[in-house]
C-alpha cells in the first residue's frame, strides 16, 4: 500500500495561477468578484500553459448579452506557425444570463468598472476572476497604505512578545 502525501493547498483545489493583476487591488476598490470561464482557441491556451500573458491593461465590456474581455495580452504561441491567434483580440467571457444581468446592472454605474484581478486554470479550464471595482482616489490609496504599515507594525510586536 503506498503512502499518501498530505494534499497541498493547490493540488487541494487543483488550481493553477497564470497571472495576476496586483495592481488592480491599489488602483481600485474590489466590491464584487465573479468568476467566469474565457473562450480561447488552442494557440492560445497553449501560450497560457507557459506562463505569457499580461492582464494588466485589460478591463470588461458588457454589449448586449455578453461580457467581453478588452486589452489582454497573449503572445502568440511559436510553435503554431499558420494557426497562431492575434494577441489583443477582445475574448468572451462565459457567463449565465442571470449573472450577466447582474454585473450589467452594477457595470452600468457610475464610477465602476470590470477589471480581470487573476487569470488561472481551474480543473484543465481557463478562468478569469472579474471584480467590480470602484477607483480610488490618491488620498485613499495613501490611507491604505498607512493602514497597511500600522496593521504590520502591531503584528510584528505582537510576534516579538
Amino acid at each position: 500500500m503506498a503512502k499518501q502525501k498530505p494534499a497541498t493547498d493547490r493540488a487541494h483545489d487543483n488550481e493553477r495561477l497564470v497571472s495576476q493583476n496586483r495592481r488592480a487591488r491599489h488602483e481600485y476598490e474590489v466590491l464584487d468578484t465573479l468568476e467566469c470561464g474565457i473562450m480561447l482557441v488552442g494557440s492560445e491556451v497553449k501560450s497560457l500553459r507557459t506562463g505569457k500573458v499580461s492582464i494588466e491593461e485589460a478591463y470588461g465590456r458588457v454589449k448586449g448579452d455578453e461580457v467581453w474581455l478588452i486589452g489582454c495580452d497573449i503572445p502568440e504561441y511559436l510553435q503554431a506557425n499558420q494557426f497562431n491567434h492575434q494577441p489583443k483580440r477582445a475574448r468572451k467571457l462565459l457567463l449565465h444570463r442571470r449573472e450577466i444581468r447582474k454585473f450589467a446592472g452594477k457595470a452600468y454605474e457610475t464610477g465602476l468598472t470590470l477589471v480581470p484581478l487573476k487569470l488561472y486554470f481551474k480543473k484543465g479550464k481557463a478562468k478569469v476572476l472579474l471584480g467590480i471595482c470602484r477607483g480610488r482616489k490618491m488620498h485613499d490609496k495613501r490611507e491604505k497604505l498607512k493602514k497597511q504599515s500600522v496593521d504590520r507594525d502591531i503584528q510584528r510586536a505582537m510576534r516579538g512578545r
